[in-house]
């Protein structure tokens, strides 16, 4: 991929004390409406005050059958913030992505209803791929680039305190900012 086609971006956490940065690459090329939908909100500023606010091991699922790791952010909730409308579902048969350990895909409640909040897997989660049986309609969900620094910190944000899968606090994402 070419920086143009693969924008990286890197976010802060403002967690006392801090927790550290973030930074991940975007695959345009493969997912474009996805990385659109992302680097919109990235570029207006939207996910600034931002947070993650859930966090999902296996100790906190004890009603899926199929367990899952992953930790999800939004942006602010600032009642002025961007808001855009909700995308098309780039399916992981279609765009050849895969929820592998470090991948960072939209969230959504059904297919074509991903807006702003999105996770960071942590291990191997082919249960979020296309076919995959997280998701009853089996469609999964829209994998669109890769951590290439900060495990660590997308690690310790999964094991902060939480009650069930929201986090207690959330985490304050302090900004997301394009590298290049």
């Amino acid at each position: 991929m070419t920086p143009e086609s693969s924008p990286d971006f890197q976010l802060e956490t403002g967690h006392t004390p801090t927790l550290g940065a973030i930074t991940v690459e975007i695959d345009s090329v493969h997912a474009p409406i996805s990385a659109a939908n992302f680097l919109g909100y990235v570029d207006a500023g939207a996910y600034d005050g931002g947070r993650f606010h859930r966090t999902v091991n296996p100790s906190n699922q004890p009603r899926d059958s199929v367990k899952i790791e992953v930790i999800q952010g939004g942006a602010s909730q600032a009642p002025d913030r961007l808001r855009l409308p909700a995308i098309e579902l780039e399916r992981t048969n279609a765009t050849g992505l895969k929820h592998e350990d470090g991948t960072i895909s939209m969230a959504r409640a059904g297919p074509n209803s991903a807006t702003s909040d999105f996770f960071l897997c942590i291990g191997q989660q082919p249960a979020l791929d296309f076919g995959g049986h997280r998701n009853l309609d089996g469609q999964g969900f829209a994998a669109f680039g890769k951590v290439l620094s900060g495990m660590a910190v997308v690690k310790a944000i999964q094991q902060s305190p939480a009650d069930a899968q929201s986090l207690t606090p959330p985490v304050a994402i302090t900004r997301i900012a394009r590298r290049r």
